[in-house]
């Protein structure tokens, strides 16, 4: 794990080191679906959604801040280091692990109200797109139904646009989803790339 840290601590310092003054910056804050686990990360929805950023001309760079394996706690103790960088953008992407091990949802909500808070106060201008996720039935229906209402209660609360099922489009679908059943094949990357696109196209300028 430290050894992981340090590389992506060398990768993001050469991103800072290379942004260019008139660079905005997107930021994916996420888990495992974001960071593209079990597929190359050229084929992950952020780098995906580069490419069409790059093919428009806008100016704009992405940074894949996914981590396998996260949740909304960890997000929160790593959101000051990813901001030691300016974000204009951020889809936050975070608290499907956090369903899957039955966290107090509570918590859960508290950890990306205090994350939100973060990036707002690095930057009062920051645009915040909420993805929002679910979980499977396993844990019992009223804990299912009450985690997925996290995403629109803070949506409304802060004003921001909500990504309602970022992984709606590809469940249930071989060919979208790896055999784990949790995430994305390349193809399935793609379907998502286009349902935050549909959202975050409206925000880029």
């Amino acid at each position: 794990m430290k050894s992981l840290l340090f590389i992506i601590s060398l990768l993001f310092a050469s991103s800072v080191q290379a942004q260019d003054s008139n660079t905005k910056t997107i930021l994916f804050f996420g888990d495992s679906i974001t960071a593209g686990l079990g597929v190359d990360k050229s084929q992950a929805f952020p780098a995906i959604i580069q490419d069409r950023i790059d093919s428009l001309g806008l100016n704009y760079e992405v940074i894949n801040g996914g981590l396998s394996g996260e949740t909304s706690a960890g997000g929160l103790r790593r959101i000051d280091w990813i901001l030691q960088r300016d974000i204009d953008i951020m889809v936050l992407e975070l608290g499907g692990n956090d369903g899957l091990r039955g966290i107090d949802l509570n918590s859960t909500k508290e950890n990306l109200q205090k994350i939100i808070d973060k990036v707002q106060t690095n930057n009062p201008d920051a645009k915040i797109i909420l993805a929002g996720m679910q979980v499977p039935p396993n844990l019992g229906q009223d804990y299912t139904k009450q985690f997925e209402t996290i995403y629109p209660e803070l949506a409304e609360e802060n004003n921001l646009p909500l990504i309602p099922m970022i992984m709606d489009k590809i469940g249930g679908d071989e060919e979208l989803m790896q055999s784990d059943g949790l995430h994305p094949t390349p193809r399935g990357h793609k379907v998502i790339a286009n349902t935050i696109w549909d959202t975050l196209r409206s925000i880029l300028n």
